[in-house]
């Protein structure tokens, strides 16, 4: 009868380790090259510095002061677009039921804010058209009552449509 050693010598446990976790790291990439989810494309990096202009002259207008662009605004616009564009569906409430008010609460925004979503293959010059068109969404943007604002898009996975976020606030 033969018996099997009860301890391995150093060497023999490194290769062995290195062997197992070889095959796990190759496992984990197979795993995640067959995942067929489609993610949003495209990049809203600036899009709150060039809807800086839009919104000065919107609100010069009316005799309003200009809105500052902020980072934390843009990045509660940019969580909201991608997840419209990974949807298909423009909307103020997520999936997990997060409506306007909890997301801007997780987001740390703080005190009174407003949002206005779009979607659709156009820039911002017909962005701010509609949502000039609009009396709820004019009215946000014509709020004397905010100081800041974050804009930002995410196109779909075609890359053709953009679901855009203004989020603005005091």
């Amino acid at each position: 009868m033969t018996t099997l050693p009860t301890t391995f010598p150093s060497s023999s446990l490194a290769s062995r380790r290195t062997v197992l976790i070889g095959f796990g790291a190759t496992a984990l990439l197979a795993a995640a090259g067959c995942t067929t989810t489609t993610q949003p494309t495209g990049s809203s990096a600036g899009a709150s510095s060039e809807g800086a202009a839009y919104l000065r002259r919107i609100r010069e207008q009316a005799g309003l002061s200009p809105l500052s662009p902020d980072g934390q605004l843009e990045r509660a616009a940019l969580e909201q677009s991608a997840y419209m564009a990974q949807t298909g569906k423009m909307a103020h409430t997520t999936s997990f039921g997060r409506d306007f008010a909890s997301r801007m609460q997780k987001n740390g925004v703080r005190g009174m804010s407003a949002e206005n979503v779009a979607a659709g293959r156009f820039g911002m010059d017909r962005l701010f058209e509609m949502w000039m068109a609009s009396t709820g969404h004019r009215n946000n943007m014509l709020n004397p009552n905010f100081r800041r604002f974050g804009l930002a898009y995410t196109a779909d996975a075609s890359g053709e449509r953009r679901y855009w976020a203004l989020v603005l606030g005091v």
